[in-house]
């Protein structure tokens, strides 16, 4: 079974380099992805993925992730978490391997036999959680995702949009609590797993999503774990041998170079267990004398070009730090920082109709259509 290896650190900074910038902005912390594969590897743990087209008939899979708000102040690492347990008098029972419970607590309540995971979506922490994950149990991850990006809601995957059950679904927290949803819609338990973050301060852990390995391959967006190690590898290429990372991350992902700036500033809020707010930007160099002002619920969302609407997801909206070609998380991202903004199309299963009433700009709020980014940058 042939599959892809990360072998050292530098092969997981790649990595999470490039889940980094899939992620726009959410998708989980980098330091907590960096703890989780770091730590795996001085375990001797093999972290690796395979093409979904390997896996055997009989197996089914699941997916595992967290759920809560990517604002400061949530715990990133183990420590974290455990000072955080000190000081509400709890103790860290399952820490960052609380997504490893979820998985076998779903094996025992189901009576169904994981034999692989498929990461709900791309970013720097939710990607790793599921392969160490896999890793521990000795099971296969999957060479692809439900959401092709980092999204902040269960109706924003391809197993929503296929129809499937998210229930039941295994939530456990980093304080050693489990807890069952039997049934439910994707709404409701998307609902249910922000409320038990807030009340688990600052996340919870989900194991959900049992399919066939017929419909696993059916459903998911194939291959970007490869994508977005070659995208991470790319960019310290690029910035290994002075070339531009921005040029090189717009060329690997065929995607465009929206706006240059500075951040000069950022509104946000926790709401309903995420993170959102806007990011104001001023031009600088060609769009000296513009602006441009991104929404972002977790991700971002919605983005305006001199006050008028301008780049929607489900397209990819991702603020880029020219020097290094790192993409800024919505948590880290301030007040000063220099900034690429960069667009690139959806994988198509995310146009469809339905697809576009819960990821495009009036399931936001906002009172207008979503248009394909390809279509408005080619604008004169």
């Amino acid at each position: 079974m042939s599959k892809k290896v990360l072998k050292t650190k530098q092969d997981c900074i790649d990595f999470l380099t490039g889940l980094k910038l899939l992620g726009t902005g959410g998708g989980g912390s980098m330091t907590t992805g960096m703890e989780l594969l770091t730590k795996a590897l001085d375990e001797g743990l093999t972290l690796s993925w395979i093409d979904a087209v390997e896996l055997p008939e009989d197996t089914f899979t699941c997916t595992a992730f967290s759920s809560g708000s990517i604002s400061a102040g949530r715990p990133e690492s183990e420590s974290d978490i455990s000072e955080l347990g000190e000081k509400l008098g709890i103790e860290n029972k399952f820490g960052l391997r609380a997504a490893e419970m979820a998985v076998k607590e779903l094996e025992k309540y189901s009576g169904v036999k994981v034999g692989a995971l498929v990461p709900v979506e791309l970013g720097a922490a939710n990607a790793p959680a599921p392969m160490v994950v896999a890793a521990r149990l000795g099971i296969s991850l999957i060479d692809g995702d439900y959401s092709g990006r980092a999204v902040p809601q269960e109706m924003q995957t391809t197993y929503f949009l296929k129809d499937y059950s998210i229930t039941p679904a295994v939530v456990t927290d980093w304080w050693g609590d489990i807890i069952v949803i039997k049934e439910g819609s994707a709404a409701m338990v998307e609902r249910l797993g922000k409320m038990m973050a807030i009340a688990s301060y600052g996340a919870v852990y989900f194991a959900s999503v049992l399919l066939s390995a017929k419909d696993t391959r059916e459903t998911i967006v194939p291959g970007t774990l490869s994508l977005s190690y070659e995208l991470g590898k790319a960019v310290h290429k690029a910035v290994e041998s002075g070339q531009n990372p921005v040029t090189k991350i717009s060329e690997q992902l065929d995607g465009w170079k929206l706006f240059s700036g500075v951040v000069t500033g950022k509104e946000w809020e926790d709401k309903e267990g995420a993170m959102a707010g806007t990011t104001h930007i001023r031009g600088t160099g060609a769009d000296e004398g513009h602006t441009m002002d991104i929404w972002f619920l977790n991700e971002n969302h919605i983005a305006w070009l001199d006050g008028e609407p301008y780049v929607f997801s489900p397209d990819l909206i991702m603020n880029v730090n020219p020097n290094t070609g790192e993409g800024y998380s919505n948590t880290e991202l301030k007040e000063g920082d220099p900034v690429v903004v960069i667009g690139c199309k959806i994988n198509p299963i995310f146009r469809s109709e339905k697809a576009i009433s819960f990821f495009g700009p009036r399931f936001w709020g906002f009172d207008f259509d979503y248009k394909p980014i390809e279509e408005i940058v080619a604008r004169p």
